[in-house]
């Protein structure tokens, strides 16, 4: 980033704001952040502070379904395979071996806090989607999988655990001292700002998707904890790599809506404007190819095509069937006047899920002692340069309760005679000139989609690099008083790290493609990590 960003957005004097002490602070109510609370030592206290309700994060409106070795015919050395293919070679094989290893007892555990995965006769459904060799993801309520393992997941937190939780809580900043995270400042509309103090902070605050114009992420999902960790010193990995979901429902001026991956696992076919099927024009695996695969050979046939998006056929399913499986999306597509399975499903890429993040080891610690990270905040190495479908869950639940008994064990060992410090941050004078937080988020969004789209070139990445940074000399110079505000710098500060390292890799690989350098640089590029950015 070339722009250095204020260390805190807001004024603060610790003598004019509540303290509140904790052992756990947890940062973010997903899966990753249920999951971390759940294995922190009871002994401790523990907090988890929510930007909304705990039912909206982007865990909730998961469709697909969780990946994991759980057929008799499927093996650990096949799932890892398909990760590390999916992954273009950026993937940590030893953090791939983990994860998979772990997910099958990730798995059942969820089954034994209550959540109903589909059954036949007794038996997981398991499905199979694009990358995956094997039939094996495990879903529930056909296509509302995420939401019904955060239904059970928040009720086993609220009844078995009595975990504090603070929902409609918007995290501004984490607060360091002498290089150590001691909490964050939260702030909500009861109580105004609040100085959070703990021993061990865990960061699982979830994805950016929301700096993109077109985008399946919900509204809170604007790369708050990229941000706030950045301005705190941690280390940013991987931020050039966002993936594109291939099939997100395009009905103009409408918000955008996911069409889970499973459908093409089923047999939906891609289909342009003219009917024509192309998928196997641009890999063997036709429809089941990677998500980058299937994205960027979309992207590719709107442009031949000049048509605003292709089209998911789905008129060889029985339609009762298809209604029973994807009762969501059927009930979805029945708003805008499409009856499936005859009439075929307007689809087109969308920012989905950004695998990078702030750099984590294999327990979750980050680089900046007292803070830990789990799932779509942090880079892990589990998914390289894109992402395999329904490897998101696993990470979150394999990473939330890595972090959280880390976490635990760390506080565990420090004396309850921690207290707050004396930080401060002086008001700056105001200017004059109104801001349009609305207009430049608008622009900002237009501006990312066009610019570290699914297609990139270095012209264009450049111009629209300074056109952030020209907005940030004087969006962030700014103390905003409302979270509206604090969305757009944080926006602003993910948005700049994106184009800076696409910028930077001048190589096409997994979800990151330049036009102007179309092929892998396997010398330059092709090792873990390859940009690493934080706050000088």
């Amino acid at each position: 980033m070339t722009s250095i960003p204020p260390r805190y957005l807001v004024p603060f004097h610790p003598k004019r704001i509540p303290h509140h002490f904790v052992d756990v602070l947890v940062i973010g109510g997903g899966i990753a952040g249920l999951r971390a609370t759940m294995a922190i030592d009871p002994a401790l206290t523990t907090l988890i502070v929510t930007k909304d309700r705990l039912q909206e994060s982007n865990s909730s409106y998961a469709q697909g379904g969780i990946a994991g070795v759980l057929a008799p015919d499927d093996r650990f050395e096949d799932h890892v395979a398909d990760t590390l293919t999916a992954g273009a070679g950026l993937c940590d094989r030893e953090i791939v071996e983990m994860v998979v290893r772990e997910a099958p007892s990730h798995i059942r555990q969820l089954i034994e806090w209550g959540t109903s995965f589909d059954l036949d006769d007794g038996e997981l459904v398991l499905g199979r989607e694009g990358g995956h060799s094997h039939n094996r993801i495990a879903h529930a309520l056909g296509d509302a999988t995420g939401k019904e393992i955060m239904r059970a997941m928040i009720q086993h937190a609220r009844e078995t655990l009595k975990a504090q939780i603070w929902q409609d809580t918007f995290t501004i900043d984490l607060l360091t001292h002498e290089g150590v995270c001691r909490g964050a400042l939260v702030w909500n509309a009861r109580h105004g700002k609040t100085f959070v103090w703990a021993k061990q902070t865990i960061l699982c605050t979830g994805g950016a998707g929301q700096v993109y114009r077109e985008t399946t992420n919900p509204l809170v999902a604007t790369g708050d904890g990229h941000a706030a960790a950045y301005r705190a010193g941690a280390e940013l990995a991987d931020m050039e790599f966002m993936q594109f979901h291939p099939t997100v429902l395009y009905i103009a001026g409408s918000s955008r809506s996911l069409i889970t991956e499973a459908m093409r696992g089923e047999g939906a076919l891609l289909v342009d404007c003219n009917g024509h099927r192309f998928m196997p024009e641009y890999d063997e695996r036709a429809e089941l190819a990677p998500r980058d695969v299937v994205s960027q050979a979309i992207d590719e046939q709107m442009l031949r095509t000049r048509h605003p998006c292709v089209y998911l056929d789905l008129s060889h399913f029985d339609a009762k069937w298809v209604r029973e499986r994807f009762p969501g999306i059927t009930k979805r597509c029945q708003e805008f006047g499409i009856d499936l399975p005859q009439d075929r499903i307007p689809v087109r890429p969308g920012a989905h899920y950004m695998i990078g993040g702030v750099r984590v080891d294999d327990h979750g610690r980050t680089t900046l002692p007292g803070l830990w990270g789990a799932g779509e905040a942090t880079s892990s190495g589990l998914h390289g340069a894109n992402r395999l479908a329904s490897n998101s869950l696993l990470e979150g639940l394999v990473y939330g309760a890595r972090a959280g008994a880390g976490a635990a064990a760390a506080a565990l060992e420090m004396p309850d005679t921690y207290a707050a410090v004396p930080l401060e941050n002086p008001p700056v004078e105001r200017l004059s000139e109104w801001l349009d937080l609305q207009d430049v988020r608008n622009s900002l969004k237009s501006l990312m989609w066009r610019a570290a789209g699914v297609r990139r070139d270095g012209p264009e990445l450049a111009a629209a690099l300074k056109s952030v940074e020209k907005w940030s000399r004087y969006a962030l110079t700014q103390q905003l008083a409302e979270p509206r505000g604090w969305e757009l710098q944080n926006m602003l500060i993910v948005a700049e790290v994106i184009l800076g390292a696409a910028l930077r890799r001048e190589e096409s690989r997994g979800v990151h493609l330049r036009s102007d350098f179309p092929d892998e640089n396997d010398a330059k590029w092709g090792s873990r990590c390859g940009d690493v950015v934080a706050r000088a």
